[in-house]
């Protein structure tokens, strides 16, 4: 029986002359393995829908905990915009790597909304790196270190904060404060926003370069020290970044 499945391919692996088999994201099954025989022909009309990053509805001849066979794919989007552009290339590499990752510690179906949702407004032109920091903070809970967003992580109060700092884990009072890095007002009310936004009914982004700038550096920072995720898809990003 034919079973139809709505999903992206987040990798593709060669398998003898013609055949390659591919890794499906999926929001029904999570991430499962399917054969494609003979797609590497140049007569194959599957040769051009199964290349990384397809979306679209895949007919597979499912088999449980084993490699699928696939039949044939209505592409729903190729993501042209992204995949002519190598730095949303990067991005999107990156944003592959790290749902996967996710997706080994939790299969809750939210994922593949976010994860969609971001590679969808990211080729729509929105602000990658935004986008990006989005859904880096809303993995957090399904990797175990979410953020306390409420109150200073140190005690409790939910008044007078004054900045947020990765290394105490949060949100920062003025009776708490110490040393750490001040960051804008708009900083520490735009990351409790990107934390609870859903990233499907973002229309328009105006932020300024100093917060973007901050968050991020406050991401990375919290990445870094409490996730253990040290990716090679980030570390490219970031080099490109620098450029």
């Amino acid at each position: 029986m034919i079973t139809k499945v709505e999903g992206i391919i987040v990798h593709e692996t060669p398998f003898g002359d013609n055949s390659k088999i591919i890794q499906l994201l999926t929001k029904e099954y999570g991430l499962i393995g399917v054969m494609c025989k003979g797609v590497k022909s140049l007569k194959s009309p599957l040769r051009a829908l199964t290349i990384k990053f397809t979306y679209g509805v895949f007919y597979l001849y499912y088999k449980e905990n084993k490699l699928s066979i696939l039949k044939d794919v209505d592409v729903l989007d190729d993501f042209k915009i992204i995949k002519n552009d190598i730095l949303l290339i990067s991005y999107l590499n990156y944003l592959t790597e790290l749902t996967t990752q996710v997706f080994k510690q939790s299969h809750e179906k939210c994922l593949y909304d976010y994860f969609l949702a971001s590679v969808k407004k990211i080729n729509e032109g929105l602000n990658p790196l935004v986008i990006t920091n989005i859904i880096e903070l809303k993995y957090l809970p399904f990797l175990g270190v979410g953020l306390e967003l409420d109150s200073c992580i140190l005690c409790g109060n939910k008044r007078d904060i004054v900045t947020i700092n990765a290394d105490v884990g949060g949100y920062v009072c003025k009776n708490c404060y110490t040393n750490q890095i001040l960051v804008s007002k708009k900083t520490i009310q735009l990351i409790r926003m990107y934390y609870y936004v859903d990233i499907s009914s973002i229309s328009d982004l105006k932020i300024s370069e100093e917060v973007i700038r901050e968050i991020n550096f406050f991401i990375n920072r919290y990445y870094e020290r409490y996730t253990g995720l040290f990716l090679n898809s980030k570390k490219f990003l970031n080099k490109m970044l620098s450029l």
